[in-house]
């Protein structure tokens, strides 16, 4: 192998939590060097998700698009990733400039490559340039304190597409042709060189399974840039004993608090989700039940063949009942499903018996979305994604898109050159295929459906001679997308809490941010406005905190503590999160209070959010939702739930007699659904401090220590000066 760069180093010493490394790449020259932070570095910008989001605002500029040179892929965990002794601890973010809302994203994702980085001595990873003379591969070895650029190495016709199979292949050759737990590597594949929502696969190895497992950064096309920067890969490896990691300042503490987790865990899962036994796929059920399933581009919120796709009939035909399974040793919860010998029946790689770790409950609402229920063709979509490198969820809401114009007379079949017909399992595939290699109408559909509503307006306005503006405003109505990003699997139409969850989500409707679906549509948890819009300013500070800090939020959110019913607010459950304070205090030696913890997190939301004003996503345009997000657009969704739409009017209008028209009632619930939209903004920007027009005030900014001069001047571009004050009055 070819090396272009390599430095000898000595691993930083771990100390509660935290290195105080970073290590930076600049594959434009191939240097390679080691950023030392000052200490309080790490308290103002909290863990991998902060070091990410100041990189980003210190690096880049308003014209940086992800494929600048300047643009920076960040790899980071947090002071609490890598700790086997507490649940979830696996969870790194990646963060940078998307392809897809050309603002900052971050996408978490699990397995080894996260605490193994820590371990070799780096907080965060910062990879810079565009390598000006082919793929790359960084390795980094902290055993033997070396760390080099190397040009990728060829294995031969399909693997060198990159994803799963070129990982494998790269720690093989690294290693002596063993694969092993002290070893990680994260890819893409050559989807993500063809679409703008590539994602990024980490791979670790499974004693259990004896094989490569897959954990994803899915949204927002890191993939993409990863792929564009010319860095086809990162390896990662070290002995070191992962109880080591942290050098927690309270080693006991650790324990006793994590203990505390993997009890609560143990009791109350197999009574609530059973996450342990189905992993996430037992969300499809709850889901399809309470009509928040995104069947045929979120028209239906439930389907009677839904069933084929409930939890059980993974665990029948393909989950493994004897593996234990999990993406970090230590977590109890152990959610992350795999299947073994799998045979692929459709694709290039049809006839060959892979291994597929998944579906995920968003994986399957994807293909939910085209209108498929079938589980053989949810398995091969979902290997099919993470070998090509592309996110389940854009890849299937842009199908769904397409497919819905087709319906609706938008395209036509001389347009698309085969059907797109609903539950169309052949067309589908082909499409998908297509867009992984970038031809046909995969090139549209690899765009994200901001760019392919443009193509569709395009089309049918020079076929039909409608305005396209007229055109490209109807689109509008059922393109699910905000800011650019395509919303994740929950139909929101009977959802104030989570079209808010969606709309203000700062890098676009993922649901890591606010999912609120649950507690407000399944557990009817948030029945008055006040409570919808309290919510929607606690719950995106406290999961981004998760996100910050390297850990899975789902032993919080998806296990409910016997003792949260006793609380004011059951819903933030409040008493496992005291095990998370507790931990941080232990680890890091600190004496944060819940308070302190969630202050810490809205220092960080605040910045992102002034990289979305200078990106131009800042603003309340960029927090309106489509049409479908509030309600149904067309009569027939009305109808198909008509009982429920009928009732709800005149529950809210106080009027027994409805217009007798569907067209009528669709459009009063509508308008009033926008008017309830626009008083959630409202309300919400208020709690946060914002202007009607959702910036930031002066003094919220300076609350949290980040009034400095690009601040300021980016404020005095929207007319915000020290001492305004153009926050709504009561």
């Amino acid at each position: 192998m070819h090396v272009r760069n390599s430095i000898p180093y000595e691993p930083a010493i771990t100390c509660g939590g935290y290195t105080d490394r970073i290590l930076h790449v600049d594959l434009s020259t191939s240097e390679i060097d080691i950023w030392k932070m000052p200490p309080d570095h790490k308290d103002k910008y909290l863990g991998g998700r902060g070091y990410a989001l100041a990189l980003i605002w210190e690096k880049t500029r308003a014209e940086t698009r992800h494929d600048s040179p300047e643009n920076i892929v960040v790899m980071a965990s947090g002071p609490l990733c890598g700790d086997p002794r507490f649940p979830g601890s696996g969870k790194f973010i990646v963060g940078t400039i998307s392809p897809l809302t050309n603002t900052f994203i971050d996408s978490n994702i699990g397995g080894h490559f996260g605490p193994l980085l820590k371990r070799c001595g780096f907080d965060a990873l910062a990879v810079s340039g565009l390598s000006p003379d082919g793929a790359k591969v960084l390795h980094i070895d902290g055993d033997q304190g070396a760390i080099q650029i190397i040009d990728a190495p060829s294995f031969g016709e399909g693997i060198d597409d990159g994803g799963l199979t070129y990982g494998e292949s790269l720690l093989k050759v690294l290693n002596g042709d063993e694969l092993n737990e002290h070893s990680a590597v994260v890819t893409t594949g050559k989807g993500a060189e063809n679409a703008r929502f590539g994602i990024v696969n980490s791979l670790f190895f499974d004693r259990r399974r004896n094989r490569l497992r897959a954990k994803q950064a899915g949204r927002g096309g890191t993939g993409t840039v990863m792929r564009r920067k010319g860095l086809k890969a990162v390896v990662v490896q070290t002995a070191q004993a992962a109880t080591r990691a942290n050098q927690p300042v309270d080693a006991k503490g650790v324990k006793e608090a994590g203990a505390q987790l993997k009890k609560v865990l143990s009791k109350m899962d197999p009574s609530q989700l059973q996450l342990a036994s189905w992993g996430t796929t037992v969300l499809v059920e709850f889901m399809d039940k309470f009509h928040i399933l995104p069947v045929r581009n979120y028209q239906s919120g439930q389907d009677p063949e839904a069933k084929k796709l409930f939890a059980d009939v993974f665990l029948k035909d393909y989950f493994s009942r004897k593996t234990p399974d999990g993406c970090f040793s230590g977590c109890n919860l152990a959610c992350a499903k795999g299947a073994e010998g799998v045979t692929l029946t459709q694709g290039p790689r049809a006839g060959e018996k892979v291994g597929i770790d998944g579906p995920e409950y968003e994986t399957i609402g994807a293909v939910t979305a085209m209108g498929i229920f079938d589980p053989q063709f949810v398995m091969e979509y979902n290997w099919y994604c993470d070998e090509y490198g592309l996110d389940t969820i854009s890849t299937g809401v842009t199908m769904a898109f397409l497919m819905e114009c087709r319906q609706r007379g938008y395209l036509t079949k001389a347009d698309t050159e085969y059907d797109l017909d609903w539950g169309n399992m052949e067309s589908a595939g082909r499409l998908l295929h297509e867009t992984a290699n970038g031809t046909g109408l995969g090139a549209v559909c690899g765009e994200g459906i901001v760019r392919a509503r443009e193509w569709v307006a395009e089309r049918h306005s020079a076929r039909t001679g409608a305005p396209r503006e007229d055109v490209l405003n109807e689109l509008k109505t059922f393109a699910m997308e905000v800011k650019g990003l395509e919303f994740s699997m929950y139909i929101t139409k009977e959802s104030l809490a989570q079209q808010g969850g969606y709309g203000f989500a700062l890098k676009g409707p993922q649901h890591d941010e606010a999912w609120l679906i649950f507690i407000d549509q399944v557990h009817k948890e948030l029945p008055t406005f006040e409570m919808k819009a309290d919510a929607l300013k606690w719950f995106p500070l406290i999961r981004t905190w998760f996100n910050a800090v390297g850990l899975c939020k789902l032993p919080w959110i998806d296990v409910r503590h016997p003792d949260a019913a006793s609380t004011a607010n059951p819903a933030q459950n409040t008493p496992t999160l005291k095990y998370y304070v507790d931990y941080l205090n232990a680890t890091t030696g600190s004496s944060k209070t819940l308070q302190d913890v969630l202050d810490d997190s809205e220092r960080l939301y605040h910045l992102q959010k002034m990289i979305n004003l200078r990106q131009g996503k800042g603003t309340r345009a960029s927090d309106q939702i489509p049409l479908r997000a509030m309600g149904p657009v067309f009569t027939n969704e009305y109808e198909e739930r008509s009982a429920y739409y009928d009732e709800w009017l005149r529950e809210q209008t106080g009027q027994k007699l409805l217009p007798a028209s569907v067209e009528d009632r669709l459009k009063m619930l509508i308008d009033l659904r926008k008017e309830a939209y626009q008083k959630l903004c409202d309300s919400v920007y208020l709690a946060k401090g914002y202007t009607t027009d959702g910036v930031p005030l002066p003094e919220t900014l300076e609350r949290f220590g980040l009034l400095d001069e690009r601040a300021a001047a980016l404020l005095s571009e929207h007319g915000l000066g020290w001492g305004d004050d153009r926050r709504l009055s009561n």
